[in-house]
């Protein structure tokens, strides 16, 4: 009988791809018969927890969507975390027509064999909740507990073949948009960039007309017969604002698998990841491992975008304006920083005296914060200049620290006034975005290995 977590010794096989030296996962690929599966791991945690996406997936550009890349962190707090595209989508290979879910089940294994995982925690989210129903039903030996999320066991949820054909077709000609990405986060405004962003995940996963077969192979999945089949303890999740899968669908899967556990949130997307998650991941925590320690921890470690600005010459302006101008500027210059960061979705940690820092779940709109506040910190005759960086930082109560900090603040210390640079990875995360960068060289970073390549963003 295998043994829940990773084995000591398997031989030459890989046990988990390295974070690069930027805090990105490394994206590696496994043999599925002769079609490549597209994968990365996160984390060294004692157990496996194995995520398969819905129908929707991109793993590396998942890190541009809102709360995704620190959903994964926080479950790297007691597992190592695994995420891969089905055959079809994103990264993985092409194929022709629709995998089957006996297919889909082959490329889970081909991905647990290739990062030498005997036995794994599968979190199904959406369409992939009934491919890891199948995959647990039947091949227990290698599931240690099944957790569904936002799932379905029978496509169409009763509607009518007309009423689906009408809604593919509506779905198909918005293809790229972003429409159907604002559903899945709960997001209901937006600016122009980031509905961009969330367009270019659409387009990255696959093509319009593979899509459209793909929900309409979907229609077909039924696997209501199969639940009571489940032997592996089970944990069904879903919330009552789902937008994509009404809650009664999460009732009856719970109502069928045999002693499975269902809770219910009010609060919730279809992408948890975008939602106040926390108690979400202290259930999950729970539920594998009897304990529950908190979703996030005293010292937890995320990957971030980092931003850092400040005053260019504050100085000779406060000698120039004197004391109680001064202090007045500095009064507008962080309220003005605050606002601007909470309209971009991001966390305005401290003022540093005449600047900012700040992180953000996204490195589009940490970018566009840093282009409006410094335009607009212009307008108040306040010269501003920002630097930023991707990696991975430790937050620490209401404070944050790491390499990733550091480098921000030292990208900052190139620029000159009103401008805002930007690492190379940074660059690489908002492709196709709609942002405009220039190449300003490469940098020794004071206390930092390595040349560095920096780019000045633009509107």
């Amino acid at each position: 009988m295998f043994q829940i977590g990773r084995p000591g010794n398997m031989g030459t096989q890989i046990v988990g791809a390295p974070m690069t030296d930027l805090g990105m996962p490394e994206t590696r690929y496994a043999h599925s018969s002769d079609i490549n599966i597209a994968y990365q791991t996160i984390g060294h945690g004692p157990l496996d927890i194995v995520i398969v996406p819905g129908a929707i997936s991109h793993v590396e550009s998942n890190h541009e969507l809102p709360g995704f890349t620190g959903f994964l962190h926080r479950l790297c707090g007691f597992a190592r975390v695994v995420t891969f595209d089905k055959r079809g989508q994103g990264l993985s290979d092409r194929v022709s027509g629709v995998p089957s879910l006996e297919e889909r089940m082959d490329d889970v294994r081909a991905v647990m064999d290739a990062i030498g995982s005997p036995r794994a925690i599968l979190l199904g989210f959406s369409e992939g909740s009934a491919m890891s129903v199948l995959f647990a039903a039947t091949y227990p030996e290698r599931v240690s507990h099944l957790i569904l999320f936002g799932g379905f066991a029978r496509a169409g949820f009763s509607v009518s073949d007309e009423a689906f054909e009408a809604y593919v077709a509506a779905t198909i000609a918005a293809w790229g948009t972003g429409q159907m990405m604002k559903s899945v986060i709960g997001a209901h405004d937006g600016n122009e960039g980031e509905i961009a962003l969330l367009g270019k995940y659409e387009r990255l996963s696959c093509s319009p007309g593979a899509f459209k077969t793909l929900l309409i192979m979907n229609r077909r999945i039924d696997v209501r017969s199969i639940l009571p089949s489940v032997r592996v303890p089970a944990l069904v999740l879903h919330s009552r604002a789902d937008a994509r899968v009404p809650v009664a669908e999460g009732r009856k899967i719970a109502a069928a698998i045999p002693d499975a556990k269902y809770i219910e949130y009010g609060n919730l997307p279809h992408g948890c990841f975008a939602g106040p998650c926390e108690r979400l991941i202290g259930d999950i925590e729970e539920f594998v491992t009897g304990r529950r320690e908190g979703a996030v921890s005293e010292t937890d470690r995320v990957l971030a975008t980092v931003l850092f600005t400040d005053i260019v010459g504050s100085t000779r302006m406060a000698v120039e304006v004197g004391d109680q101008r001064w202090h007045e500027l500095l009064d507008r210059h962080d309220r003005l920083a605050k606002q601007t960061v909470e309209k971009h979705r991001g966390n305005f940690v401290k003022s540093t005296g005449d600047g900012i820092l700040a992180t953000f779940d996204g490195p589009g709109r940490a970018v566009r914060c840093a282009l409006a506040f410094g335009a607009a910190a212009q307008q108040m005759g306040l010269p501003v200049r920002a630097g930023l960086h991707t990696g991975e930082i430790e937050v620490r109560d209401q404070d944050v620290g790491g390499i990733a900090v550091h480098a921000a603040a030292r990208v900052m210390a190139q620029c000159g006034a009103n401008e805002v640079l930007v690492s190379r990875v940074v660059t690489d995360l908002v492709a196709g975005a709609g942002l405009k960068f220039t190449e300003r060289g490469a940098f020794d970073l004071k206390g930092i290995p390595g040349h560095w390549e920096l780019f000045a963003a633009a509107p």
